[in-house]
């Protein structure tokens, strides 16, 4: 009966912790992956946050939880960018090399190659240039607080703004942002 509880109270604490996690994980990348694999990151950091929590050491669980996310999904991403694993990931079976049909498939293997590999992190410093060019102080710092995952309230507490000024600048930034010659941004 008390395992059955526990498992509610688990389940309880995640539902009402997804919308922290959704904020933690939307600022980073996985390369080959996507949101959903940081989210589940996230998760898997909030569970532990849940299990290991001490009431104790002084900290309040959400601040505990936001650490232990936090930590989760920048581990993840340290991992995948760390490409330790690349050559077992990427590599292609020996047997399917010297089979004859895979000569068609040959190219499947090789999704992305160190030269766009390159040129992607090109096109991201590229993209970083132009928009603290075209970006004020406070535009920018608003959006390193929202990559950060940071709410407007918290936002607004972080700048002595209000939060209408917050939504401001966002919407003032989006706009910016999507006028960028790159082709690539769209207003969301």
């Amino acid at each position: 009966m008390a395992k059955r509880q526990a498992d509610g109270a688990e389940e309880a604490l995640a539902e009402r912790y997804i919308r922290e996690v959704r904020m933690c994980a939307r600022p980073y990348f996985l390369i080959g992956g996507d949101s959903e694999d940081l989210i589940q990151e996230g998760m898997l950091g909030l569970l532990s946050a849940i299990r290991e929590y001490d009431a104790g050491k002084g900290a309040s669980f959400r601040t505990y939880a936001r650490t232990c996310i936090h930590n989760r999904i920048r581990s993840a991403v340290r991992s995948d960018q760390r490409m330790k694993n690349a050559p077992l990931n990427d590599g292609v079976p020996l047997d399917d090399v010297l089979s004859d049909e895979s000569q068609s498939l040959g190219a499947h293997y090789y999704a992305r190659s160190p030269e766009e590999q390159v040129l992607a992190r090109e096109t991201e410093r590229e993209f970083i240039s132009a928009y603290s060019r075209c970006l004020s102080k406070l535009e920018s710092e608003i959006l390193r607080l929202y990559l950060d995952g940071l709410t407007y309230g918290e936002m607004a507490a972080a700048t002595g703004r209000d939060v209408k000024a917050i939504d401001n600048a966002v919407q003032r930034i989006r706009r910016k942002l999507a006028r960028l010659p790159s082709g690539e941004n769209s207003e969301s």
